[in-house]
């Protein structure tokens, strides 16, 4: 049995979400192949030949491959996944965009999003906003597996003896898909997905001037990444990349601080695994409070400026 797990990079250097999906790879037990595709990978490459557990790194470049498109990068995945038992890849989304259409491809259920590692054919994965976990078996000779990052710590780079890199031939540009041109948003601020300390709003901070007026200081005094409700986001508030919960980032930092959120399900359900989390909100009953580890009850147009000034 050999897995192989699927690299997240920037070509320099992987990124977090892969040392996370990693931990599951290890939790399988079998042999690990790393994939890094994209358009001069060669700092992610030799990175990923000293990760723990890994016993060889395919590299595969190519124009096509350089913009994470879907299509180039499941004819890649197809290539080579008979060759494996398993193919991971962490729940980003390029690989939520790539690895469904592989698995058409390959005529093989895809199981999404996966939570913890069971036995090399089974796992678990949420349903229902997380309100439910299902048990997963799989019967596929090739099992493709997303893995939500949130649920897994990074396994460390090792000080070890590279793993040997071999070259692998990318698939033919099929042409369905090209790329156009990137639109990237800039911040100084941490990656949401990634940070240490999250500092979220909710609707109640009542608009999109408060929202940065209360928060910004908070988050520069922590160095923390900021995050939103899909009820701040619809109200205009925040954008959609600060969107945290079911249709948003599924995030787990060691302190995800809430203002003013009541805790719907689909907001827990993206960081429900934070390692503390802080409640301010002037409901005392809001749900946020049944997972917070500390709440502060109380307005906060009052608490949050305190807290802030506290921490300066």
């Amino acid at each position: 049995m050999t897995t192989l797990l699927l690299a997240a990079h920037d070509g320099a250097a992987l990124k977090d979400a892969t040392l996370k999906a990693l931990t599951a790879a290890l939790a399988i037990g079998a042999d690990i192949h790393v994939l890094v595709a994209g358009d001069g990978v060669t700092g992610a490459a030799v990175e990923a030949a000293r990760l723990k557990g890994v016993s060889r790194v395919l590299t595969a470049e190519a124009p096509a491959l350089g913009h994470d498109l879907a299509e180039p990068l499941a004819a890649l995945i197809v290539s080579l996944a008979p060759a494996y038992t398993a193919v991971l890849a962490p729940s980003t989304s390029t690989f939520k965009n790539a690895l469904p259409r592989a698995a058409a491809l390959l005529d093989v259920m895809q199981i999404s999003d996966i939570t913890a590692v069971l036995a090399p054919d089974t796992f678990e994965r949420p349903t229902y906003a997380g309100n439910a976990v299902l048990t997963v078996r799989s019967a596929d000779p090739i099992r493709l597996v997303t893995v939500r990052t949130a649920s897994f710590r990074a396994t460390p780079v090792e000080d070890r003896a590279p793993a040997p890199i071999e070259v692998v031939a990318a698939s033919a540009d099929s042409g369905i898909s090209t790329f156009v041109r990137d639109a990237f948003s800039t911040a100084d601020r941490p990656e949401l997905t990634s940070a240490r300390v999250v500092v979220s709003g909710g609707r109640a901070l009542g608009s999109e001037e408060q929202f940065k007026a209360i928060l910004l200081p908070l988050a520069d005094q922590l160095g923390a990444a900021i995050g939103a409700s899909r009820a701040a986001v619809d109200a205009g508030y925040a954008p959609n990349d600060w969107q945290v919960g079911q249709t948003g980032k599924a995030v787990s930092p060691d302190l995800y601080i809430a203002v003013g959120i009541s805790g719907a399900i689909q907001h827990l359900a993206g960081m429900k695994d934070s390692k503390v989390i802080v409640a301010i909100n002037k409901d005392a009953e809001a749900p946020i409070f049944q997972v917070a580890d500390y709440g502060l009850v109380g307005d906060l147009f009052d608490l949050v400026p305190e807290l802030t000034k506290a921490l300066g």
